[in-house]
């Protein structure tokens, strides 16, 4: 609950800001833990490439995670970043690869990346009339991330545009498709 909140905003507009911006701060913790986990699991041919990417998206991720958590709290809110109440907040299961070849994680972040980036769009809608502020930074944090994810399709991407995921909507089905159309299992 917000007992108070920046000049010119109602308590209620900042309360939804807030419960919003608590999901896009679990998405992004998510993400970073994820990608940290592609990064120490990844092998084969591309390893050091995909390894070596990773990284500054996990840094950037967290920026965005502590930027998150610090409008929450200037707008009045209490941001909880902690496992537990990620793990009980969220409404998605854990990234489900373990150790595999580039490709397969690359398809499976394809995955995770799409969910993440319609979440942050339809958050951006969300903020439109009740917190430009808010918003913007919504918006910055989506450039980077459709960025990054970019940089993940062009790994699944053939001569004619398609991705090797096809329509995939599951990591594993992501990974397996890709996997199989690489000549990797």
């Amino acid at each position: 609950m917000v007992t108070y909140t920046v000049p010119g905003m109602k308590d209620d507009s900042a309360e939804t800001i807030v419960a919003l911006l608590q999901e896009r701060l679990n998405s992004l913790n998510d993400l970073a833990l994820t990608l940290k986990h592609v990064h120490w699991n990844v092998v084969g041919p591309n390893f050091i490439a995909v390894h070596t990417m990773l990284d500054p998206q996990v840094e950037a991720v967290r920026g965005m995670v502590d930027e998150t958590a610090e409008r929450m709290a200037t707008l009045g809110g209490s941001p909880c970043g902690t496992p537990g109440a990620l793990v009980a907040q969220r409404s998605w299961d854990d990234y489900s690869i373990g150790r595999a070849n580039a490709i397969e994680h690359l398809a499976a972040l394809d995955v995770v990346y799409t969910g993440i980036i319609e979440e942050q769009r339809a958050a951006i809608e969300t903020t439109d009339e009740l917190d430009p502020v808010t918003q913007d930074m919504l918006i910055a944090h989506s450039g980077q991330l459709e960025q990054f994810h970019w940089f993940i399709r062009a790994h699944l991407e053939n001569a004619d545009g398609s991705l090797r995921t096809g329509n995939a909507k599951t990591e594993r089905s992501a990974a397996k498709r890709a996997a199989k159309l690489a000549g990797q299992r």
